[in-house]
């Protein structure tokens, strides 16, 4: 698909990785919505990019997704996400708190993806990219077991769709990062005493999103972006 011209939604766009990805298809000629529940934020990366438009966005909101996807995007960014950096989790946190970030990381992009088949199938096709994370991978523990089991689940989702590019000219993958060196990432690995492999790029995940994007091949592809390491597809057939 040729991202000029094209309308994309890219959800968690107010910094970091959402903002890059914005950043990077803006350039690439897209009409990018901005979705981000942080208004201060997703209004700078508007800013920045000159273009698009900023929707305040709560993704835990049924209805907020709804009214959204409303635009009937050609692309989605599925990039909403985060809290294993937040204390307490489970089992420690209530359930409440708990199914909130299931909410956040897992149901609110299954919905999106969703609400986006239909228009996308009228429109002669389209590309839904989920973000997912290293904290999905593996059977080893992790502070957010809620986070983890979230990221988990969508890399298996996303995998599953590869089945849609038939049904509905739709094409379904996932980014998989390890730590990504957006500002917060580096500032966080500079106060450690061992920093460890040198943080992913935002340049290599902004290529591996638009790779997805542009080739019509890959549907139902997991990408994985580790540290130090050069991209892997865990699903589908290798680069």
């Amino acid at each position: 698909m040729e991202i000029k011209g094209k309308l994309a939604v890219v959800t968690g766009a107010a910094v970091g990785i959402g903002r890059a990805i914005a950043q990077r298809l803006a350039a690439a000629g897209a009409s990018v919505v901005l979705a981000d529940i942080d208004e201060a934020g997703g209004e700078e990366t508007r800013a920045l990019i000159g273009s698009g438009r900023f929707v305040r966005t709560d993704l835990r909101d049924d209805d907020a997704v709804a009214a959204l996807m409303s635009c009937e995007p050609q692309i989605l960014v599925n990039n909403a996400g985060g809290g294993p950096s937040l204390r307490p989790c489970f089992p420690d946190a209530d359930v409440g708190r708990w199914t909130a970030s299931l909410d956040l990381n897992l149901r609110a992009p299954m919905l999106a993806t969703q609400l986006a088949l239909e228009p996308m199938r009228r429109a002669g096709g389209g590309v839904v990219i989920n973000m997912g994370s290293t904290a999905g991978l593996g059977f080893g523990p992790h502070v957010s077991p809620e986070y983890s089991a979230a990221k988990a689940a969508l890399i298996r989702f996303t995998a599953t769709l590869g089945v849609l590019r038939d049904s509905h000219q739709v094409r379904v993958n996932c980014v998989v990062p390890d730590w990504v060196a957006t500002s917060r990432g580096l500032a966080e690995q500079a106060a450690l005493p061992d920093p460890g492999p040198p943080l992913v790029p935002l340049e290599t995940l902004t290529d591996a999103v638009v790779n997805f994007i542009e080739d019509d091949s890959l549907a139902g592809r997991v990408l994985l972006l580790d540290r130090g390491q050069p991209p892997r597809m865990l699903a589908g057939d290798p680069l």
